[in-house]
């Protein structure tokens, strides 16, 4: 009689499929993941003002106001959903929290309402955000 074919005891199961399926999806994320944090389109202002320099590995939080006065955060769980400035101003200030070393930023249209964005400005520091930036288009001031 014929000898049967031994099988691989379940100890010795083999992983090198399943670990080139996760190095895939690792690479897919990586380059997919720049795409997240571009947030809502706006049409920025012009000015000639020096940029700031955001440390390498941290993203910063960007709020963006578009021209006819809506909020917008750059979160994965926000995506392109307007928000009430109060729901914002409390989403940035558990961030702060969290986190204190984030940068918070402003993306206003050059079209938005001044008051909108002074407004929006007001309520962080209100609640507790002290450092805002405002962020622009480089070129000549129009």
């Amino acid at each position: 009689m014929a000898r049967s074919a031994r099988r691989k005891p379940m100890s010795e199961i083999n992983m090198v499929p399943f670990i080139d399926i996760m190095m895939v999806m690792l690479v897919a994320f990586m380059v997919s993941s720049p795409m997240f944090t571009q947030g809502v389109h706006v049409e920025l202002p012009k000015t000639d003002s020096k940029p700031v320099e955001i440390p390498k590995g941290e993203e910063p939080l960007i709020i963006s106001i578009k021209a006819d006065g809506s909020y917008y955060l750059s979160l994965e769980s926000t995506g392109d959903k307007a928000l009430p400035l109060d729901e914002m101003t409390d989403k940035v200030r558990k961030i702060k929290r969290a986190s204190p070393s984030t940068l918070v930023l402003v993306k206003g249209d050059k079209a938005a309402r001044y008051g909108s964005v002074v407004e929006a400005m007001a309520t962080l520091q209100k609640a507790g955000v002290e450092d805002v930036g405002l962020i622009t288009e480089p070129g000549e001031l129009n």
